[in-house]
């Protein structure tokens, strides 16, 4: 008994090395496939905003940032709601209640209600939290949030060279004021473009007043109103036809004009001048001959207009006096009689 007991004791006693053993070789295992998967050094997936707090409104924001709310106030973001061409566009709609997740701050879907009207603070920074001023409130470092409303004008920048060089809407634009990070546009693209920005502003169409963006973000102009509100904004920074069009509309055809006058100046350079000069001298005699025939045509004709006005009133005297004789002589019959 005391020996069966024995070998049932030391089977037990090993029995929690091999557990370890075998946990640790696994915990290896997965380590490395985990090291494969996820290296050490890749960038953390982005975080939702939080949703702890309630939405406070741009005056509560406005007690410490005053410069940032007065940017703000006068902004199409601020106006997003109240603008009488939303309101007007949306009541054509219907009042869909779609629009106004992008019109509207803290607007809940399911409910169908919202906290404040236009796209306010809280619109890009989230909800208010209650660790606030001491931490700082969240951001979307990259254009996915521009691009949950402004689906259009992020379609056209991903099809730009901005969009492959990583150039963002922040540094193009400031978020609070809406207006571009310079004092014009053609001086904002001139922050990166020097060597082009320096050759326009020397050119022509600076000197008559002309933006890199009257350019490179020519819309057509339209009447209508945009579908939902989606128009094309000029973000593919693209010079197409039109925007030269819209100008030049007089001169479009200029080019085939000057080709159609090049190869008369060609044409001529291979004249003899010679050649021109004689060709000019049987002109000139061609003219004198003609002169000379008109006048003698002229002279002619008056010749033979004086032959036949005087033959005319030969005639017509002739007849006249006769005519005369014959009521004279009518008269004298009538006196006999």
């Amino acid at each position: 008994m005391e020996s069966g007991m024995g070998r049932s004791h030391g089977s037990f006693s090993g029995k929690p090395w091999i557990t370890f053993g075998a946990t640790f070789a696994l915990c290896l295992i997965l380590g490395a496939f985990w090291g494969l998967v996820e290296p050490a050094d890749a960038s953390p997936a982005p975080k939702p905003f939080p949703q702890e707090g309630g939405y406070a409104g741009p005056q509560a924001c406005a007690v410490c940032h005053e410069d940032i709310h007065s940017q703000w106030a006068d902004t199409r973001h601020a106006k997003a709601f109240s603008s009488p061409i939303f309101q007007q566009n949306w009541e054509e709609l219907g009042s869909r209640f779609n629009c106004l997740e992008c019109h509207t701050t803290g607007y809940d879907a399911e409910g169908g209600r919202y906290a404040f009207e236009g796209v306010a603070c809280e619109a890009c920074h989230g909800p208010f939290q209650e660790g606030h001023p001491i931490e700082s409130m969240p951001v979307s470092p990259d254009h996915e949030l521009c691009a949950s409303c402004h689906k259009m004008t992020s379609d056209e920048w991903q099809a730009s060279p901005h969009s492959k060089a990583g150039v963002q809407c922040q540094d193009c634009h400031s978020p609070h004021s809406q207006k571009p990070l310079a004092s014009s546009a053609s001086e904002l693209c001139g922050n990166c473009h020097r060597d082009m920005g320096s050759s326009f502003t020397h050119g022509t169409h600076a000197q008559s007043g002309l933006e890199c963006s009257d350019c490179h973000m020519y819309t057509l102009p339209t009447t209508d109103a945009p579908i939902e509100g989606l128009a094309a904004t000029g973000h593919t920074f693209t010079v197409g036809s039109e925007a030269c069009i819209g100008c030049h509309r007089d001169t479009v055809h200029t080019r085939n004009v000057i080709l159609e006058l090049s190869g008369e100046v060609q044409s001529l350079e291979t004249v003899d001048i010679g050649d021109l000069q004689q060709q000019i001298t049987e002109q000139a005699q061609q003219i004198e001959n003609l002169e000379a025939r008109a006048t003698v045509r002229l002279y002619t004709g008056l010749v033979q207009g004086a032959i036949v006005g005087l033959a005319t009133g030969a005639v017509a005297a002739w007849i006249v006096s006769r005519r005369i004789e014959v009521i004279e002589e009518t008269l004298e019959d009538s006196e006999n009689e």
